[in-house]
């Protein structure tokens, strides 16, 4: 079997997609609730949003890779009941994910064809690479059909992921954060090309971003969602920055109120000169950065995940190296090694802990002793293990922290993800000498009882002098918590108020890269 690979010019013009009362409950938690939305042919649809606001379940939801708790996808007016991506690519839709899908070791054309939905025994590759040359010639962007994909630049693998929905004859484009591995030319780019093919009639795109640039120079129409609920929609011209920043962060919020005592901070305990460091695929992350965290204060980081946050919070914790820059910890020089967090009282709190700060397989107590294993009274001369008082220390962190474990002995990997969380919270916070905490979305994804336990766990190493960093995508957790509140913003530092003088408004616009 041979598909024939088309000119856009001569596909039909892209149907309607509507989304009517869309609802997702992931057990007791609602992650979407009653959420409708139109996509009109030949548009261009912005869905804004902060970090856990919906967006990713609504199109999950969508392309059949969640079954909705209630509501229904309409295809031109039709009801489409869509379990399964090919369902999705049967009406039309196709997604583009945030992560490359593409094969590297195969060149452009062999992922193309490996791209289709049917089960041909045979591929003829004459015939298959004469149609891809002429569907490459009539497409919007041009990628090297020769190249295997691993050589390619971050810019050109995500226009053969376009690329490859626009060969399956997708009409509608769900693009999730297509921008984030971009420069912004890239960007601009990417978005321009698909923004004149949409102009033309050809395709219709929903483009989930967070940054109102792309939707003030590319959008027609925008969907806000806040906390899994629908915020607002409109014509984007009929809308300012301002508008979609009060409907992205909502105009009151009730911040929670814990038990800080009066603090005047006095001592710099961490400080960062001029650092900067690049992301996994050699762009920068962020930089130059300049950063103060003092005794007996919080200051929280705010910002839409891949802004630099997460490298930041590496190179502090000493899981990336930077390319620039110093770090001092109480005027001392600091380079990340376990000797160093050891001797200065650095202590870490890190996103995803079960992949960033534990062994899977070993047991709650040998992830306890992960900082002390070394050192009396759980190692002779520094170097049998005594493993009885590992296991006596870890009962008692067990019982201080409220770890529900059937034993000290059970693989930490068998944990709920609040216990695990815990279990990293007792490790680091039991330190005698603690100076600074470096805690990145420390509840991501937490019950609210073990919310309200890391808060509180949190809030009282301050109370007692230890100088916090808390980096999170959780704005209200930043406006509760935290003493002094900055906002990052593609790798910079943007913004920056004592936490009782923020403005919701600045910290919408610049959160959004505005």
């Amino acid at each position: 079997m041979t598909i024939t690979a088309p000119s856009l010019q001569h596909l039909n013009a892209p149907p309607e997609l509507k989304v009517v009362n869309m609802t997702k409950r992931f057990g007791s938690l609602v992650a979407l609730n009653e959420v409708s939305l139109t996509l009109k042919p030949g548009t261009f649809h912005g869905l804004l949003g902060e970090n856990g606001a919906g967006k990713s379940t609504l199109v999950k939801c969508i392309m059949g890779f969640y079954p909705p708790t209630a509501g229904q996808v309409l295809i031109d007016g039709q009801i489409y009941p869509i379990k399964s991506p090919k369902d999705a690519h049967g009406c039309g839709i196709g997604m583009v994910y945030q992560h490359f899908t593409s094969v590297p070791a195969m060149t452009v054309a062999e992922n193309l064809v490996l791209s289709r939905y049917d089960r041909a025994q045979v591929i003829h590759w004459g015939r298959e690479y004469a149609a891809l040359q002429d569907f490459m010639a009539r497409s919007p962007f041009q990628v090297d059909l020769d190249m295997p994909v691993g050589q390619l630049a971050a810019g050109q693998k995500q226009k053969l992921e376009i690329l490859k929905q626009l060969y399956l004859q997708s009409r509608i484009l769900i693009l999730d954060e297509p921008t984030s591995v971009l420069t912004p030319d890239e960007a601009d780019e990417v978005l321009g090309l698909l923004r004149q093919e949409v102009q033309a009639g050809n395709l219709s795109v929903l483009l989930i971003t967070h940054k109102f640039r792309e939707v003030l120079a590319f959008t027609d129409e925008v969907t806000v969602l806040r906390k899994g609920h629908l915020a607002g929609h409109g014509a984007v011209a009929d809308l300012t920055v301002a508008d979609m920043a009060r409907l992205m962060l909502g105009a009151d919020r009730a911040t929670k109120t814990v038990a800080k005592t009066d603090s005047a901070p006095s001592c710099s305990v961490l400080e960062v000169r001029g650092l900067g460091a690049t992301k996994d695929n050699g762009l920068p992350a962020f930089g130059p950065l300049d950063l103060t965290v003092k005794d007996g204060e919080i200051v929280g980081i705010a910002g839409v995940s891949g802004n630099g946050q997460r490298e930041l919070v590496e190179v502090l914790a000493g899981q990336r190296s930077p390319t620039q820059g110093q770090i001092s910890i109480a005027g001392q020089p600091y380079r990340a090694t376990r000797a160093e967090m050891a001797r200065h009282g650095v202590c870490t709190l890190p996103e995803e802990p079960l992949r960033n700060a534990c062994v899977p397989g070993m047991s709650v107590a040998e992830n306890m002793a992960l900082r002390t294993f070394d050192r009396p009274p759980q190692a002779r001369m520094n170097l049998w293990l005594v493993l009885k008082a590992i296991r006596q220390a870890a009962q008692g962190l067990i019982e201080t922290f409220r770890i529900k474990t059937p034993s000290p002995d059970t693989p930490i990997q068998n944990l709920s993800g609040g216990n695990v969380q815990r279990t990293v919270l007792a490790r680091e916070l039991s330190s005698a000498n603690i100076n600074l905490l470096i805690a990145a979305n420390p509840c991501f994804g937490l019950d609210f009882s073990a919310v309200d336990q890391i808060h509180n766990a949190i809030v009282e190493v301050r109370n007692r002098g230890v100088a916090v960093l808390l980096v999170s995508e959780d704005l209200d957790e930043l406006l509760a918590l935290s003493d002094r509140l900055l906002v990052m913003s593609e790798g910079q530092l943007v913004y920056e108020s004592l936490v009782e003088q923020a403005n919701l408004t600045d910290i919408g616009h610049k959160m959004a890269g505005h």
